[in-house]
């Protein structure tokens, strides 16, 4: 390969510019950052994921979900970026909570989990003939340190949260958390607030654009998916809110 023509660092990942950039895991990012929205809240009442879905038919099944998933009892994730790739990490993720159980006899921990997640990720920044995953995802759950959120991106970077966003709306979703995050708000409260960001963000809401959200509270640390019905309720207001009818 001739390095020395322009453009040519971009053609192997194990290659670094002479800026000392991945241009590949940049790319990566950038299939993150055309993603759907999703987003993650830690409180004192426990953690909430959710993400918006575009349904591409009428005969998809809307009870199913593909960028919101449960890792664990008490350990959720969302995705950002491509999906398939997405659904290969939360597998290994998965596999490496029952492993934690059987190996120490103890609930894994968001933390563990997420840093499995972004070592498998940054291993494949650094081996010829493979690409980048390109995907980021939330971890979210509650473990024995209280309720923790978590972000790993396709370089592998791992980092903590009180609340936070990935994908296309995911600046306007941390203006909107700036102003009205609070630790110490209820699970009802961040319920609220993470429907309010993935409405206020959406490019475009129509019959096809939905919501997915899971809760896992503090007091019973159970992933559990709110039914369809309960957040039409909550979300239709704030559509008609969003878009003038109400």
């Amino acid at each position: 390969m001739a390095l020395g023509i322009a453009g040519a660092y971009d053609r192997a990942i194990t290659v670094f510019s002479p800026q000392g950039r991945l241009y590949q895991v940049e790319y990566a990012l950038e299939t993150v950052r055309a993603g759907s929205t999703a987003m993650a809240i830690a409180c004192d009442e426990g953690c909430v994921l959710a993400v918006e879905e575009r349904m591409h038919t009428r005969l998809q099944n809307i009870n199913y979900s593909w960028k919101l998933f449960q890792i664990d009892d008490h350990i959720g994730a969302v995705a950002a970026g491509l999906n398939s790739d997405a659904r290969v990490l939360v597998d290994t993720a998965r596999i490496r909570a029952q492993i934690l159980r059987l190996t120490y006899d103890e609930v894994p921990t968001v933390e563990a989990i997420t840093k499995h997640i972004g070592d498998v990720m940054q291993m494949y920044t650094q081996h010829a003939g493979v690409r980048p995953f390109g995907v980021a995802l939330l971890f979210a759950g509650v473990d024995e340190t209280g309720p923790r959120v978590f972000y790993t991106e396709p370089s592998g970077m791992v980092l903590e949260y009180d609340a936070w966003s990935i994908g296309r709306g995911s600046e306007k979703v941390r203006e909107i958390l700036e102003v009205d995050y609070k630790r110490a708000m209820s699970l009802e409260e961040a319920v609220n607030i993470a429907i309010k960001c993935l409405v206020e963000s959406a490019e475009k809401i129509d019959a096809n654009w939905t919501v997915r959200l899971a809760t896992i509270p503090t007091s019973t640390r159970k992933f559990t998916l709110m039914p369809h019905e309960k957040l039409k309720s909550i979300l239709e207001p704030m559509i008609k809110k969003r878009l003038g009818e109400g």
